[in-house]
């Protein structure tokens, strides 16, 4: 396996429908093969509208099984290219019982599983209690052909044990697909995940869709997405905070070995210190 794996994000607007959204990621997904990306991965929810800022049980029908019509269209189409892909989509469990997912299948087309977002915000702009149960599959680390990766989404990362759990368990990059507007949480945005970076001594791919999507709410998305290295330093530029982008990094996984050898941060862990953390 290389050391430097080139990786992809997409932040991008609503296009209006699930079809049309569906085939511009299509595209995105072939215009990342073609500059060489080897993995990539799309924003939270990423075939339709954050619809979350309304409570109405219309927007149910946005869920669909997991695999499912989306993760086989999309298997297809990683067999096509070589390229790992990470797809944050709804999910239909069984009727009433939905949950916010993200699936990851393999550059041959192999579905390797699904991660499903544990931490689950109910504020304004944010119903997304009346949507989504809280995840039930813990934190799955995902062994691809580009080595082991991890998912958290979203709200998620205001909560550091995920991000533990999943360096625990050998990941070298976790994707971070979300949905988030202007105000102070663009300030957490370039704080809380580089941070987790460091801590936890790994690559991050953090993705944002851009725009408003008025017909929903009024908040207002603001891209900005980026890969940060388990320094905390930003791989190349971040994505712009207004406009749809295609984000392709080279990430140099011996930076991972570098920082493991300085900071030794798993081996001097204190497990059996930590218990009253573990209790309601």
């Amino acid at each position: 396996m290389a050391d430097v794996v080139r990786a992809a994000l997409v932040q991008t607007s609503w296009t209006g429908d699930k079809e049309s959204m569906i085939k511009a990621h299509e595209d995105y997904a072939r215009q990342a093969a073609a500059a060489g990306a080897r993995v990539i991965c799309f924003q939270e929810l990423f075939y339709g509208p954050y619809f979350c800022q309304k409570q109405d049980t219309e927007y149910y029908e946005y869920a669909e099984s997991v695999p499912g019509p989306t993760t086989e269209r999309f298997a297809a189409l990683a067999q096509e290219l070589g390229m790992v892909m990470v797809l944050p989509v709804y999910e239909q469990e069984q009727p009433g019982v939905l949950y916010n997912t993200a699936a990851v299948i393999d550059a041959d087309g192999t579905y390797l599983g699904k991660y499903r977002k544990n931490h689950i915000p109910q504020v304004k702009g944010f119903w997304e209690k009346f949507y989504f149960r809280p995840g039930n599959l813990g934190y799955p680390i995902f062994d691809t052909a580009v080595g082991r990766i991890g998912v958290y989404i979203c709200y998620d990362r205001h909560f550091p044990e995920g991000w533990r759990a999943l360096g625990l368990a050998g990941a070298k990059i976790v994707f971070n697909p979300s949905a988030t507007h202007r105000g102070l949480s663009s300030y957490l945005w370039q704080l809380e995940q580089p941070a987790a970076a460091v801590a936890n001594e790994y690559f991050i791919g953090a993705i944002n869709r851009v725009g408003i999507e008025s017909e929903y709410g009024d908040n207002d998305f603001y891209g900005t997405s980026y890969f940060v290295d388990p320094e905390g330093k930003f791989v190349g530029d971040v994505g712009h905070d207004h406009d749809p982008e295609l984000i392709v990094r080279d990430l140099d996984l011996s930076l991972l070995d570098t920082v493991r050898d300085r900071w030794q941060f798993y081996r001097d862990r204190r497990p059996d210190a930590y218990g009253d953390l573990t209790k309601p």
